[in-house]
C-alpha cells in the first residue's frame, strides 16, 4: 500500500487529538456521527476524508482549540493535494470535489481566453501581405496600398500590354513596380514603429505592463497549492486592500479564503482562482477588505445575543474564528459565508447575499434571527455539541447552557 507523508501527518495530528479526549473509536463513533471504521482509516492514514468537515467534526468533539483546527485543516488540504486531489481547499472546506476542480478549469478557461485575440487574429489576405499583417497588424498600421500596388501591376490587361511591348519595357515596369514596393513597405515601416513608440494603448505599450500578474512568468491561474512569486504578489496585493494574510509565497487555505471574500467584495464570481478579472481587480479596484478586530466581534455577539452571550460567542469562535470573512466551501457547491458560517440556503431564506453575509453586523442579527427561531444552536450542529451546561446555568429547553 503506497503511504504518503501529509497523509501520514495528517492522521497523527487526529490520533492525538482523540488520545487526549480518551475516547475510544467507538465512543467517538457516537459522538461525531461517523462510522467506527472510517474513524479508524482517518486516524492510521489510510484514507484522509474528502471533506474537511469530516476533520472539524471530529477535531471538534475531541476539543480542539482554533489553533489546532486552523493546523489541522492546513495538514487536511496538504495530504489531499499530496494524493492528487485538485480541489480548491479552503479553511473548513468541505467542498474539494469535481465542482470546485471545474471552477478550477472555469477560471483557466477565462484566462486563456481573454490571452486569446492578440494570438489568434488572423488576417483575411493571403501571400506576403498576410505575413506581414500577422506580425504587425496588432501594433501599428497595416499598409493596404502595398497589397493594391501588386493587384494592380499583375492584373491581367497590364500583363497583355506589357507583353506587347519589348523587354526593355517589362524591365521598365518591373523595375518601377519594385520601387514602389520598397517606398511604400520603408513608409509603413516608419508608420509602424511610431505607432509603437507613441501609442501607449497599443500591444507595444501592452508589452511594457510592469503589473508582476500580467507578466509571462505568471500562469494565466493563479490557485491553490502554488508558491512562487505570483502568489506572493497576490498576497501583497490583497494586503495592500486591507486584507490580514500573510506573504508567504504559498496558494494555501488562507490565500484562498481572501481570494474568494475579494471576490465577493468586488463583484467578480467567487471562484477562488486568481484570474484575468481578478488581477485586474487586485491592480484596479477600489475595494477595501478592513474588517471587525475579534474582540469587536465577541463585544457585538454578547450585545445582540443577550439571552446567551456566551454560547454564542463559543459558537462563532468554532465556526470562523471570529474572521467575519470567513468562507467554507461544501461538497454539494454551496457555501457557508461569514461570522456564524451561514449557508447559501439559509442566505436565500434570510434575503441575504454572499456580500451581505461577509458584514459582520448582518451576519451576527441574521445568526439571531435563526437562533430566535427554536432559542437553540441548532443551525450549527458540529459547534453545538461542544458546548456544555455549568453547574450555576439553567439549562435551555435542549440542554445548552444560558450562562453569560
Amino acid at each position: 500500500m503506497v503511504r504518503y507523508g501529509e497523509a501520514e501527518r495528517f492522521a497523527s495530528r487526529l490520533r492525538a487529538l482523540r488520545e487526549r479526549a480518551d475516547y475510544s473509536y467507538e465512543a467517538l463513533a457516537q459522538k461525531t456521527g461517523i462510522s467506527r471504521s472510517s474513524l479508524h482509516r482517518y486516524c492510521t492514514g489510510s484514507s484522509v476524508p474528502q471533506d474537511y468537515g469530516t476533520a472539524h467534526r471530529i477535531a471538534t468533539v475531541c476539543g480542539a482549540t482554533p489553533a489546532e483546527l486552523r493546523e489541522l485543516h492546513r495538514l487536511w488540504a496538504l495530504a489531499g493535494m499530496e494524493r492528487g486531489e485538485r480541489a480548491v481547499p479552503e479553511e473548513g472546506q468541505a467542498g474539494t470535489g469535481t465542482a470546485e476542480k471545474a471552477k478550477e478549469t472555469a477560471g483557466a478557461a477565462t484566462g486563456a481566453t481573454d490571452a486569446a485575440p492578440e494570438s489568434q487574429a488572423a488576417p483575411e489576405t493571403v501571400g506576403a501581405s498576410a505575413a506581414v499583417e500577422t506580425q504587425e497588424a496588432p501594433a501599428g498600421p497595416v499598409a493596404p496600398s502595398f497589397v493594391v500596388e501588386v493587384t494592380e501591376t499583375a492584373s491581367p490587361s497590364q500583363a497583355g500590354r506589357r507583353l506587347s511591348r519589348g523587354r526593355s519595357g517589362r524591365r521598365t515596369a518591373v523595375t518601377a513596380v519594385v520601387t514602389a514596393v520598397v517606398l511604400v513597405l520603408a513608409a509603413w515601416g516608419v508608420s509602424a514603429i511610431s505607432s509603437r513608440t507613441e501609442s501607449p494603448s497599443g500591444t507595444a505599450g501592452a508589452a511594457q505592463d510592469h503589473r508582476l500578474l500580467f507578466a509571462t512568468g505568471c500562469k494565466p491561474v493563479v490557485s491553490m497549492g502554488q508558491q512562487d512569486k505570483c502568489v506572493r504578489e497576490v498576497q501583497r496585493q490583497l494586503e495592500r486592500h486591507g486584507a490580514k494574510i500573510g506573504v508567504d509565497s504559498s496558494y494555501g487555505p488562507e490565500t484562498l479564503r481572501r481570494v474568494t471574500a475579494f471576490q465577493v467584495l468586488a463583484d467578480i464570481i467567487p471562484n477562488g482562482v486568481v484570474g484575468a478579472s481578478t488581477k485586474k481587480a487586485l491592480y484596479e479596484s477600489r475595494v477595501r477588505m478592513d474588517t471587525w478586530s475579534p474582540e469587536k466581534v465577541r463585544e457585538r455577539i454578547r450585545e445582540v445575543f443577550t439571552e446567551a452571550p456566551g454560547d454564542a460567542v463559543s459558537v462563532a469562535d468554532c465556526q470562523s474564528f471570529l474572521d467575519p470573512l470567513h468562507i467554507l466551501p461544501n461538497t454539494n457547491g454551496s457555501r457557508n459565508w461569514g461570522l456564524f458560517q451561514i449557508s447559501d440556503k439559509r442566505l436565500r431564506e434570510l434575503g441575504g447575499t454572499p456580500r451581505m453575509a461577509l458584514d459582520p453586523e448582518w451576519n451576527i442579527r441574521a445568526a439571531k434571527r435563526l437562533w430566535s427561531q427554536k432559542r437553540d444552536f441548532r443551525d450549527w450542529p458540529h459547534c453545538a455539541r461542544s458546548l456544555r451546561p455549568t453547574p450555576s446555568a439553567a439549562p435551555s429547553a435542549t440542554g445548552f447552557s444560558t450562562a453569560r
